[in-house]
């Protein structure tokens, strides 16, 4: 006697995109969804405008649509007309601000790679009052700091000087943060205490151990500062009176000034606004690669 064998229905599953509650999960991610558009909008459309009103002339400026970009040579013709403006100085802004920001950004990635790998690795009395000070400047403003700084700097005769805008920026409780957590975790106590056996000192582990493993932190408090440093306004503009020592912030901010009177300066405010961007974008795209967060992985194996 023959028997039919019926197979098992396989046992139903909800669909993927829905939940157990009955929501489904396509719904749950339309709101970060567009949350995330709206802010790659609100990036790319003043940069958009930048890159397009950068290729018109200033009358076409004014009298054609904003998003249309001119099919003329109008950025070469800007770029041309930008360098000969009072003796080609666009370009001393640009050299200043790069001195100001590299100076700046070398020096305080040294302070806060000494500081946050002292806190890190050394216990003294008071290094959490310390830690919790200087955490607290995270949260001070420049408009804040500025005038004080002004004022201390005026009494050594530091205004109006490279001095007197570099020296302001060294101290980073930002940087200071970063390096210590950075330096926490990547700084082997056993690599330090091996230094300490054959006879190290301290100064030399800092710089032989210490900063090489901390190199990938060291880079991202660098382009931090770096940016920070190349985007100041308020600092530059307070203590120096001499055009020719502006930063680029504060030298457009004079061409805009003086376009109030001049239309034709509207298009070279423009422009140099779109050439003072290009500069932090090779910066990035070049240290990006060392931004590697298990650097220290083969090292302390």
């Amino acid at each position: 006697m023959s028997t039919a064998t019926v197979d098992a229905a396989p046992p139903r599953t909800a669909p993927r995109d829905r939940e157990p509650g009955g929501r489904t999960r396509r719904g749950t991610a339309v709101l970060p969804t567009a949350t995330l558009v709206l802010g790659a909008v609100y990036c790319i459309v003043p940069t958009l405008w930048i890159l397009i009103a950068a290729t018109k002339s200033s009358a076409d400026l004014f009298s054609t649509a904003t998003y249309l970009p001119s099919l003329d040579d109008g950025l070469v013709r800007n770029v041309r007309e930008l360098s000969a403006y009072r003796d080609g100085i666009f370009w001393r802004w640009m050299f200043n601000s790069f001195l100001y920001a590299f100076a700046g950004g070398v020096l305080a990635s040294a302070v806060s790679a000494a500081a946050g790998y002292a806190l890190a690795k050394y216990e003294f009395a008071g290094r959490t009052a310390l830690f919790n000070v200087i955490l607290a400047g995270v949260l001070l403003p420049q408009i804040v700091l500025a005038i004080p700084q002004y004022l201390l700097l005026s009494h050594v005769g530091l205004t109006n000087s490279y001095l007197g805008v570099i020296l302001p920026q060294l101290f980073n409780p930002y940087g200071i943060y970063l390096c210590r957590i950075y330096a926490a975790a990547s700084v082997d106590d056993s690599l330090l205490e091996a230094g300490r056996i054959d006879g190290a000192g301290e100064f030399r582990l800092f710089r032989s151990v210490g900063l090489r493993l901390m190199v990938p932190g060291l880079i991202t408090v660098f382009l931090l500062q770096f940016i920070v440093i190349w985007n100041n306004f308020l600092l530059p503009f307070v203590m120096v009176a001499d055009d020719d020592k502006f930063p680029l912030t504060v030298g457009l901010y004079s061409m805009l000034r003086h376009g109030a009177a001049e239309a034709s300066l509207y298009s070279l405010v423009i422009t140099g606004t779109l050439l003072s961007v290009l500069p932090v974008i090779a910066l990035f795209l070049s240290l990006q690669r060392y931004w590697r967060i298990d650097l220290v992985t083969g090292a302390v194996r």
